[in-house]
């Protein structure tokens, strides 16, 4: 008995050498919190372009050990909000104008960290081909969030169809027109709707990466903002993070990559004029 006793006891003992030695075999899974395990970075998008884009820069962040995980959203509100929470670390699929706008009516704490690329915004027919078959009375369709309004408003007024008031600039609403010759109506819609509703209308301005989603192109649209116009300067596309989280390494990672001279021919052949890299 004391023979098997002996046995047994070493039996164990050994077992619990080859489990001890074992566990090390899972370091840098993971799972197990390694040192090689790589760093999760989530970031909030809208589809088109911004989650393609993100999808381009995933081989370059996962040469530095960060696995970059994309979530995207269809509206311009959710991926702040998920960005203030905590829910995600970063976004990217807004313009610096509608984040301050954000911020101010939230109360949010959010911050861009790099500006990236500049979508022109289109004029594009719907029941109406041209702008000199526009008849008296006919309906374009624009944004009715703030700073993506007054800018569909200054891209009309650029074509002659309007005249906002001098001081409206990028604060403009339709309640600035102060000049109207053909009467034409102005019909306030959610950005994400528009390209939907084209047909419904005799013309729209879309914003670029919804124009995107829908398969216009620039090529396609009846007026486009000039590139050297105040709104290219302005409404650049910018990669954001709550306050505090500016200097976080896979968040600083991610802005270098965004702004490489990879990514940015990848935007320049991918998109043909309607994402435009300003880096």
């Amino acid at each position: 008995m004391k023979k098997f006793l002996a046995i047994l006891g070493t039996v164990v003992l050994s077992a619990a050498l080859l489990t001890g030695c074992g566990g090390s075999g899972n370091e840098g899974s993971a799972d197990a919190g390694g040192e090689n395990e790589a760093t999760v970075l989530t970031v909030g998008a809208s589809p088109a372009p911004h989650a393609e884009i993100l999808e381009a820069v995933k081989p370059i962040l996962a040469e530095k050990n960060i696995d970059l995980q994309i979530k995207e959203f269809n509206d311009y509100i959710l991926p702040n909000t998920a960005t203030e929470s905590g829910e995600i670390d970063a976004n990217y699929f807004q313009h610096g104008p509608y984040l301050e706008d954000f911020n101010n009516e939230n109360g949010t704490h959010l911050v861009s960290v790099a500006a990236i690329h500049y979508e022109p915004f289109g004029l594009y027919a719907g029941k109406t081909a041209t702008l000199d078959e526009l008849a008296d009375g006919a309906t374009i369709a624009v944004p009715n969030d703030g700073t993506n309004e007054a800018r569909a408003l200054m891209l009309l007024e650029a074509q002659g169809l309007i005249t906002l008031k001098e001081d409206a600039g990028f604060t403009a609403t339709k309640l600035d027109i102060v000049e109207n010759p053909k009467n034409i109506e102005i019909q306030e819609m959610e950005a994400a709707q528009i390209a939907r509703a084209l047909a419904d209308v005799d013309m729209a301005v879309i914003n670029g990466n919804y124009a995107i989603e829908a398969g216009l192109k620039v090529s396609d649209a009846v007026a486009v903002e000039d590139k050297d116009s105040e709104a290219a300067k302005t409404y650049a596309n910018v990669l954001v993070v709550k306050e505090g989280n500016e200097n976080n390494e896979a968040v600083k990672a991610l802005a270098e990559a965004l702004q490489s001279d990879e990514i940015k021919e990848f935007m320049e052949t991918t998109y043909e004029g309607a994402v435009v890299p300003i880096f």
